[in-house]
Formats: structure tokens, C-alpha cells, sequence
């Protein structure tokens, strides 16, 4: 069964790693020791605050267009009177930049845009002086959003991989490897939600000379096995090589159910025997789809490590 995503949303949407929500028990480590390595600024707001939805929005946008450079938490005064009695927070919306663990400027109030702009970058100015930020420890790049979107996407939150990975394509450069991974790790994600052809679309958007990136392969390797087997027919096809496991069409046959109901590493097993038995078959067709399931599954899969060593050991004995 397919599952649903917002596949349409952007993916320039808000990234926990740049705009997130504090409270007094985070905000040591979400503002002061974060902003050790890039600038931090803090938007002091109350939801009764009319200027306060207006300048909210404003410095979110202009944090997220700076793809990493400086950070935005946010921090209801409501519900941490404490922390704002001690930072002395008396108007709201305030706003505070920390850079190096310290505050180092701020303003009270709703701005225009432009104006809000010119006070990031005068943040970024000054974090660049202490080597942080843009002219020194940089914030999370194109690679970080693909590595994040990895281990979203490993752990099975495929709308947060989408929106990290989404990210990552923004960011990175037009024909990069980043920019690779980003578009292969979109295909991983549509295709696993039963979408093939939104998938396919993300593959044909990789640059012609990153279609041999190894995610890119990957993924490929996952659609070209295909899938939708039931239990029936991999029984049936179970049945049938049982009753003559000499038959090589019939062992073929049962190895193609077991890739298309996910059960991998029986396929393995399947087709290593075939290859034992006659390695030249149907012109290597069997240590071909051996290998397209190495692919699939990926270098770091277990069953693919010892698959490959069983499989040399098969070939150069």
C-alpha cells in the first residue's frame, strides 16, 4: 500500500536545523552554545502580539534564504516568563543576536524587511570578525541536508527526507555531487511511497554526467527489480522450482518473486545457487540480477557483503 505525501510542498520549507522553538530549559543549548558556531538570533513573541506575526515570518524567510549562515529560535514569553524576566525582555516582538555565547545587538519591534535584512547581515558581519558563521565554521550545507535527509528517509519519516533533500537541491550546485544525491534521495523517497513516476521524473533531472553517482544507481537498481509480488505467487513459484530444481527457468522464476515481495537476501541465496550450478545460463542472467540486487540494496547492506564475498568465492575457485 502506498503512502501519502505532500510531495508538492517546497522544498524550501522550514528546516529544524535553522528555525526552531526554545524554551528555558533548551535555550543553553539552542542559543549560547550553539551560537559558539553561528550566529543565532532569537525572536522574542507572544501570541496576542499583533507586530509580532508580522516580523515572525520576515526573519524566518530571511534566515532560510541564507542557507545555514545564522539560526533562528523562537520563544514564547508566555510560556517562559523565566527566561524572559532574566534576559530583561519587557516589548514584545524583541529580537536578540547571539554571537560566541554573548548578545551582541537587537532591536524592539516590527521593521520593514529591508531593514531586518540589514541587521542579519550586520550579524553576519560581526560573526565573520570572530571567524564564525560566513567567514569562518560554516552552518549545514547541501551535503548536511543529504546526509539528514539519509537517516530521515533510513528511519522511514519520508515527508521530513523529502523536505531535507528538497533543501539540499536548492543549495547545491548545478552538475555536484550534492546536487546528485539530493535528486536520487527525492527518487528513493517518491518510490517508496508507491509513486514511480514522480520518481523516475527526479532521476531524469540528475545531470547526464551524475547518473553513474552511486544513489543515483541505486535507485535505479530498486525500479528496474520492479516489485508486487504476493505471498501466493511466491509460493507457486516456490512450489515449482521444489518440484524440479534442476530447472533453471523455474529457479529464475522463484528468485524474481522473492525480489518483487522484498524478501531479498532468500533471492541471494536463490541465485548463488544457480550461479554454483551453471554460472554461464541464459548468458549470466543470474549474476546479473545478482547484481542489480547488490546494487539496490546498497554497499552497506550486510546480506550484500556476504553475498559478494559468496559470489567470488563462487567465480574464482
Amino acid at each position: 500500500m502506498s503512502q501519502t505525501l505532500d510531495f508538492g510542498s517546497s522544498p524550501q520549507g522550514n528546516s529544524p536545523d535553522l528555525v526552531k522553538d526554545a524554551t528555558v530549559e533548551t535555550f543553553q543549548a539552542d542559543v549560547l552554545q550553539a551560537s559558539l558556531e553561528v550566529p543565532v538570533i532569537v525572536d522574542f513573541w507572544a501570541t496576542w502580539c499583533g507586530p509580532c506575526k508580522t516580523l515572525g515570518p520576515i526573519l524566518e524567510k530571511e534566515v532560510q534564504a541564507r542557507g545555514g549562515k545564522v539560526r533562528m529560535v523562537k520563544v514564547d514569553v508566555d510560556k517562559n516568563q523565566m527566561l524572559a524576566q532574566q534576559l530583561r525582555i519587557q516589548s514584545m516582538p524583541t529580537v536578540m543576536a547571539f554571537v560566541g555565547g554573548q548578545p551582541v545587538d537587537g532591536f524592539v519591534g516590527a521593521l520593514p524587511e529591508s531593514e531586518v535584512r540589514g541587521f542579519i547581515d550586520r550579524i553576519e558581519q560581526a560573526a565573520q570578525q570572530m571567524g564564525l558563521g560566513g567567514g569562518g565554521q560554516q552552518g549545514p550545507g547541501a551535503a548536511e541536508y543529504v546526509a539528514a535527509g539519509d537517516e530521515a528517509a533510513d528511519a522511514g519519516d519520508l515527508g521530513q527526507a523529502v523536505q531535507l533533500y528538497g533543501q539540499a537541491s536548492q543549495m547545491a550546485e548545478e552538475g555536484s555531487d550534492e546536487q546528485a544525491g539530493a535528486l536520487a534521495g527525492l527518487a528513493r523517497c517518491y518510490l517508496a511511497a508507491g509513486s514511480a513516476e514522480q520518481a523516475q521524473a527526479a532521476l531524469d533531472a540528475v545531470p547526464e554526467a551524475k547518473r553513474g553517482h552511486p544513489a543515483v544507481a541505486q535507485v535505479q537498481a530498486q525500479m528496474s527489480l520492479g516489485g508486487g509480488a504476493d505471498d501466493g505467487e511466491l509460493a507457486e513459484a516456490r512450489a515449482a522450482f521444489e518440484k524440479n530444481p534442476q530447472d533453471m527457468d523455474a529457479g529464475f522464476a522463484l528468485a524474481e518473486a522473492q525480489i518483487g515481495a522484498g524478501r531479498s537476501e532468500e533471492a541471494i541465496d536463490t541465485l548463488l545457487g544457480l550461479i554454483e550450478r551453471d554460472r554461464e545460463w541464459n548468458e549470466g542472467a543470474a549474476r546479473a540480477k545478482l547484481l542489480t540486487v547488490f546494487e539496490a540494496l546498497g554497499a552497506k547492506d550486510p546480506a550484500v557483503k556476504t553475498g559478494r564475498r559468496r559470489l567470488s568465492s563462487l567465480l574464482f575457485s
